[in-house]
């Protein structure tokens, strides 16, 4: 096995201290080479996912997230299904303020498709107006 096929296999996210937890502050990220594979026909799906969160206590460590977002390459799944995997994943790891995840699938069988999926914690408001901080 290549090494880099190896660190994709034995990869898992990992979230680390967010330093400035007192804060609303953005975090985008952009993906533009996600690829999974179409469950019915095996042909693979191409698209730009974009991440983007307002942390809370945590981040997602960088190098974690694209041995993560490799892993979809090989995994036959439904674009729906791929970035609401996703969302879920992200938000059980990092319990984020806010978090949406956009999946701007290529255009397949003259249509184009993009899924946009949304987490808000319990409570939150922008600014910590709701929170109940104290």
């Amino acid at each position: 096995m290549k090494y880099g096929t190896k660190m994709i296999a034995e990869s898992s996210l990992v979230a680390v201290p967010n330093d400035t937890p007192e804060r609303d502050y953005e975090i985008d990220f952009t993906i533009p080479e996600f690829t999974c594979l179409a469950p019915d026909s095996g042909f693979p799906d191409f698209a730009t996912i974009r991440i983007r969160y307002i942390p809370d206590r945590k981040l997602v460590e960088l190098k974690s997230l694209k041995l993560y977002i490799n892993k979809f390459r090989d995994r036959e799944i439904f674009h729906e299904a791929a970035v609401n995997r996703i969302l879920d994943d992200l938000v059980t790891l990092l319990d984020p303020r806010f978090m949406e995840v956009v999946g701007d699938f290529n255009v397949r069988g003259n249509i184009k498709t993009v899924v946009t999926a949304r987490h808000t914690q319990k409570g939150y408001s922008p600014n910590g107006a709701s929170r109940g901080d104290g």
